[in-house]
């Protein structure tokens, strides 16, 4: 039986409340969702650890204890590494300025025949000269400013901890309650909702999984190839590179552009570094289209990189860090959502075929 109009209003405020709810406790569901996510993203290696005989609890051991080896390994390897290049990249920039000033610009100035004072490069390296010599250690400046509001850091610590106890939960226990959450589904409406979550599920597994492989296998293929061209922030721009892979071809033009100006920076114009770090970035392309995409991906996802884009971009404006955890999700589902009202508008009267003139009846 539906529901008529005035018995619509109690679950309509009942939504409303909840989104209402939900917004207030924005500050403290973002280890939720990033354990919901980890939860997600380790259930299909649980389920096949469970194809072998091992038991729930077992699997998701394992998976646990994978990933946080995983973890260990960037944090000894990684992560200092990446540091490193940070730091050199920030004592680099003002002889990247003094690059700009007496090499580029005045090039660009003679070109477009702009004034000399034009682009004022002195107030901006005297600025940024300062202020290196005024920081002189990036860690210390990091822990002075995190350790400012204690309060503010126990919170920070409380969050990063709850994250793999919410995740081992929510992993032991998700087959239990993906199968309660469609007992409680409407039985007339049951084949439908569970065929659009399915479609759901396929989209966003897709993206998450697939596409996360395919950003760290894009990573470790630029950052190795430009670590070999001997690029000194080789690293950092693989890494950035591959992170910017989330949306199509942006990795690689991101990637490609700002190897080019340090390739440019530190070896001039000796065509050899900037013939390898174009090979490197034509390389993974071609890898991305014909080997990690179809294979990791598919073409299951259906989302746009202007949606994607656009998606992440309204989540961060609108809630933030969580905003943008939740923004591909949601969009994945809008796009499923989208697509069979596009096929019911393509059913309905709406969309027959006009009417001819000669059967309008004559004024």
């Amino acid at each position: 039986m539906s529901l008529t109009p005035p018995a619509r209003w109690p679950w309509l405020l009942g939504l409303a409340l909840a989104g209402w709810l939900i917004y207030l406790l924005i500050p403290i569901l973002t280890p939720f969702l990033v354990g919901m996510l980890l939860a997600y993203l380790g259930d299909p290696l649980v389920d096949r650890l469970e194809r072998w005989r091992l038991s729930r609890t077992w699997g998701v051991v394992v998976v646990f204890a994978l990933f946080s080896l995983l973890c260990l390994l960037a944090l000894l390897v990684l992560v200092p590494m990446l540091g490193r290049q940070l730091v050199h990249l920030y004592q680099l920039a003002p002889l990247a300025l003094d690059w700009l000033q007496q090499s580029l610009l005045p090039w660009v100035e003679s070109q477009l025949g702009l004034d000399p004072d034009f682009w004022r490069v002195d107030r901006l390296k005297t600025a940024f000269a300062g202020h290196l010599g005024s920081t002189t250690d990036l860690v210390g400046m990091v822990l002075s400013r995190a350790t400012a509001s204690s309060l503010a850091l126990l919170a920070w610590v409380g969050n990063l901890l709850l994250i793999p106890v919410v995740s081992f939960y929510l992993l032991r226990d998700w087959d239990l309650i993906m199968a309660k959450l469609r007992g409680l589904l409407p039985r007339r409406r049951e084949g439908l909702v569970v065929r659009l979550m399915s479609e759901c599920h396929e989209v966003i597994g897709a993206f998450l999984r697939g596409q996360l492989l395919v950003m760290l296998a894009l990573a470790v293929i630029y950052a190795g190839g430009l670590m070999l061209v001997g690029l000194d922030l080789g690293l950092l721009i693989g890494v950035l590179a591959g992170l910017a892979s989330i949306v199509p071809y942006m990795g690689f033009v991101v990637g490609i552009g700002v190897a080019v100006v340090a390739a440019l920076f530190q070896f001039g114009l000796d065509p050899y570094p900037l013939l390898g770090v174009a090979a490197v970035f034509t390389v993974g392309q071609l890898l991305e289209g014909m080997l990690l995409t179809p294979w990791l991906v598919g073409d299951r996802i259906g989302l746009h990189p202007v949606a994607v884009i656009f998606a992440v971009l309204a989540g961060g404006q609108l809630f933030g860090f969580t905003g943008v955890l939740l923004a591909l999700p949601v969009a994945a589902v809008i796009m499923v959502l989208l697509r069979h009202v596009h096929d019911l508008y393509k059913l309905s009267d709406l969309y027959a075929e006009p009417v001819s003139t000669e059967d309008l009846p004559e004024p």
